[in-house]
């Protein structure tokens, strides 16, 4: 595990409210796990219209390669950075009170033709951070080569887990106490 906190932000981490943050900081750990350097911060389209524009205008000139955008209800924010950066742009769709995140999600997935938006399952958080390490590993130099042979072993890691608890299934349906279920 690296310390990204020292490290220079690649991934821009960015949240429509600061309430948003017990489910997007699951993206910041897994920049964390992977020795990434991220920043984070609430902007909001609605409420900010003019800084959510400048953060998206100026992310690739202050080198960011990626944007990870949180938001709940209407969800704007995802689709106002990927209109003004030529960076991909993640969207998590941040479930409220109401509609528990459908309404977020709906709202990303619909963007216009020529302004995507990739986006994730609801408050789905990790797998969006694991998505802006795949697209950072895509790159070319010693950086991204680093990124893939740690994506690589995590996903072995996820593989083993996979195996073990297929094993103690099997381990469990061969036991009297477990399952019940007939041996095939």
């Amino acid at each position: 595990m690296s310390d990204s906190s020292a490290k220079r932000p690649v991934v821009g981490l960015v949240m429509g409210s600061d309430s948003d943050w017990p489910i997007m900081e699951d993206a910041a750990k897994v920049m964390e796990e992977f020795g990434i350097g991220y920043e984070a911060d609430v902007i909001s389209a609605h409420r900010m219209p003019q800084e959510t524009i400048a953060y998206g205008q100026s992310a690739a000139d202050r080198g960011l390669r990626v944007i990870i955008a949180g938001a709940g209800g209407a969800a704007a924010l995802p689709g106002v950075l990927a209109a003004v950066t030529p960076l991909p742009v993640i969207g998590i769709p941040v479930p409220l009170k109401h509609l528990d995140g459908m309404d977020s999600l709906l709202s990303m997935v619909q963007m216009p033709s020529g302004v995507p938006v990739a986006t994730v399952s609801v408050a789905g958080a990790r797998n969006a951070g694991l998505l802006a390490v795949r697209i950072l590993a895509a790159g070319v130099g010693e950086e991204a080569a680093g990124w893939r042979a740690q994506m690589v072993e995590y996903q072995a890691k996820l593989r083993d887990e996979a195996y073990s608890k297929g094993e103690r299934l099997r381990a469990r349906r061969a036991h009297p106490t477990g399952f019940g279920m007939p041996r095939d």
